[in-house]
């Protein structure tokens, strides 16, 4: 998968593609994996790389919400419970269990959320992670040692998924493409073009790279661009009231000993209502996350100062051991898409359900939603585009798919289990050439061989792509990524034939970009 080969496909089509999709992150994605595993003709149009916005920067977790539980939600929970499960079987290199302990300082709290946690155990069904239960004092110690332990009590436990979001992106634009479709990132949708009867028949666009401009003439085009979709709406109709309603949420990462086992903590009530967690993520604590209305959307929003204490002040609540602003390595903000609910001021209590709605021109727009219900969204959109576009009725076949890298046993190949079948061609590359093998910082396990297999296989174009989205390393480590970017960036423009004045602008670019993922005063 490279972009040289999907712009060979895009010029040897001929008339018009069946689906034109705009957006390029899980919706996106997910719709070209549907759209073309039906035979679909299918084009995907991403303004910058493959999970920019919102896709790279979620909770990590593959899950069917106990907040929704309790809101009453239940179709909801028992539809992301079963597309969790599927997705284990499908991505098991990228998926797996995790235990979740909700420490119980209040006489109430073990048989209260007890209860709660038995009724989402039973609606997961046979899609269950396993068993929920009652902990002692002595139990829930054992599994949080660095737990703040004045007041406790014991603790519940139960099971959910956890996953690394942009890696599974990655992975779902590979399969996406082996099914067929052309994806094309840094490639910005600039117009939408009508019929004589006034309905959409196409997009222009333009390529990022080269200025070039093009006319993808489609039956139907489908607008999957997350907090943006309303901008793409306005170009179909300027009239268009908006559907969206954009919630920032922030999350801090920080070093494994802030919590050293296997097992996450779930608060289920924080002092803004909503759930927070703190979890082992790729040898790193990664907690959060907020809830803030923010009336404009960006590529690269960034977290507030309040946003930030109050995670320490919530985390303070439950570790022995404080973090502090110092002891943050990386922090990263998202924008959630929610759609905008009649007289609901407080985005947390907004549904995660999605909604399609289709434009008078024609556009379709599918927005809402989370993580880990993308392919069941993916099938309910390309049945709607299909139906409006009189495309040839197909069944969707998604259910039962295995997503580029699956592998049963990842877990053998180290740090490399986020490839899958495709990490002993990594291995190889290191073989070939052993100066791939060493890491590109001590800190982090990366090496060079992941830029080279990045820019080779996985369509990345920029410093950034490798060490905010191919590797996890801006989330993780803020410091050791910019430590590690000339490197980087030595390598990728080797692999993509630029020169050393590129090289030197890719290096100072991530340089600015990584100032807005270190908080401290201390930055330098």
């Amino acid at each position: 998968m490279n972009r040289a080969e999907m712009f060979s496909r895009l010029r040897a089509h001929s008339g018009r593609w069946d689906i034109v999709v705009v957006g390029g992150g899980a919706t996106g994605v997910g719709v070209a994996i549907d759209a073309a595993t039906r035979g679909y003709g299918v084009l995907l149009l991403e303004q910058n790389d493959f999970g920019k916005g919102t896709s790279s920067r979620s909770t990590k977790l593959v899950h069917g919400g106990v907040r929704y539980l309790e809101q009453g939600n239940i179709s909801l929970v028992m539809e992301a419970l079963r597309e969790r499960g599927l997705l284990l079987r499908n991505a098991p290199h990228l998926v797996h269990d995790r235990a979740f302990v909700v420490p119980n300082y209040d006489w109430w709290e073990a048989p209260f959320y007890g209860i709660g946690l038995k009724v989402y155990n039973l609606l997961a069904g046979k899609y269950g992670f396993g068993a929920s239960r009652i902990l002692s004092k002595e139990e829930t110690l054992e599994r949080l040692p660095t737990i703040n332990t004045e007041g406790l009590r014991g603790g519940v436990i139960y099971f959910d998924g956890q996953f690394d979001d942009s890696r599974l992106l990655i992975n779902m634009a590979a399969t996406a493409w082996e099914q067929g479709a052309t994806l094309l990132n840094y490639v910005q949708v600039t117009g939408l073009t009508k019929d004589s009867e006034g309905f959409i028949d196409g997009v222009m666009a333009r390529d990022a790279e080269t200025g070039e401009e093009f006319h993808a003439q489609a039956e139907v085009a489908i607008n999957a661009t997350g907090p943006f979709s309303d901008r793409l709406r306005r170009q179909a109709d300027a009239s268009a009231a908006p559907m969206i309603a954009p919630s920032q949420g922030v999350h801090l990462v920080f070093d494994r000993s802030f919590l050293p086992g296997d097992s996450a903590i779930m608060v289920p009530h924080t002092s803004d209502g909503r759930v927070m967690f703190a979890i082992p993520w790729h040898g790193h604590t990664l907690i959060g996350t907020t809830d803030t209305p923010v009336a404009d959307v960006s590529l690269e929003p960034v977290a507030m100062e309040q946003e930030i204490e109050f995670i320490l002040s919530t985390a303070s609540l439950y570790l022995a051991h404080k973090p502090t602003r110092g002891d943050i390595l990386s922090v990263f903000a998202g924008i959630r898409p929610l759609v905008k609910a009649a007289g609901s001021g407080n985005t947390a209590a907004l549904s995660r359900d999605h909604t399609i709605h289709i434009e008078n021109s024609g556009l379709l727009t599918i927005c809402g939603g989370k993580w880990t219900t993308y392919r069941h969204m993916a099938e309910d959109c390309v049945n709607q585009a299909a139906m409006l576009a009189r495309l040839p009725e197909r069944p969707c076949v998604t259910e039962g798919l295995r997503l580029h890298g699956f592998h049963a046993n990842a877990g053998e190949f180290g740090a490399l289990r986020v490839y899958g079948c495709d990490a002993p061609a990594i291995q190889e590359l290191m073989r070939a050439e052993p100066a791939l093998a060493e890491p590109l910082d001590p800190a982090l396990p990366y090496m060079g061989a992941e830029v080279v297999w990045a820019a080779r296989h996985e369509m990345a174009r920029t410093l950034e792509d490798i060490l905010a989205r191919r590797t996890r390393a801006l989330f993780l480590n803020a410091r050791a990524a910019i430590r590690m970017a000339p490197r980087a960036a030595r390598l990728l423009a080797r692999e993509l034939g630029e020169d050393a004045s590129w090289e030197g602008r890719q290096v100072e670019s991530f340089r600015e970009l990584a100032r807005h993922y270190c908080p401290a005063p201390d930055y330098s």
